[in-house]
């Protein structure tokens, strides 16, 4: 599977780099992934962002490839672990990033097996409400 076309909002591509850059080594070495998706994006304003791209902290409906359904909201590491939410620097998080509606993608786990996502909807975008400096 070729990769899908991915947008995301330059403040979120600025907060992750800047996120990846504090991270040691060692840690940072195993989000390449993420760095390599934040480097293909096409990036855009906050303002610009359509309403059906999962960007940092939205709310997404997504399947797992495994016959499940599930919804999360997309945060930055220091407010992961509440229930529904799910890290950026998480493989299904870094997996989700910059996805539209109907979109697909193939990412590895950490058990190196290949998982297919696939995004529902979009539940809920800051973009789209009107919170463009979240």
């Amino acid at each position: 599977m070729t990769l899908p076309p991915i947008v995301l909002s330059r403040l979120d591509v600025e907060r992750i780099e800047a996120l990846l850059e504090r991270l040691p080594p060692a840690e940072a070495a195993r989000h390449e992934g993420l760095r390599a998706e934040l480097e293909r994006a096409e990036v855009r304003e906050p303002e610009a962002m359509p309403p059906d791209v999962v960007t940092m902290n939205s709310r997404v409906r997504f399947e797992d490839g495994q016959g499940g359904e599930l919804a999360v909201t997309l945060v930055y590491p220091a407010a992961a672990g509440a229930p529904g939410t799910v890290s950026v620097l998480a493989p299904v998080g870094s997996a989700l990033l910059g996805l539209a509606r109907g979109q697909e993608i193939d990412w590895p786990m950490p058990d190196g097996r290949l998982r297919r996502l696939r995004v529902v909807g979009v539940e809920w975008q800051p973009e789209a409400a009107g919170r463009l400096h979240r």
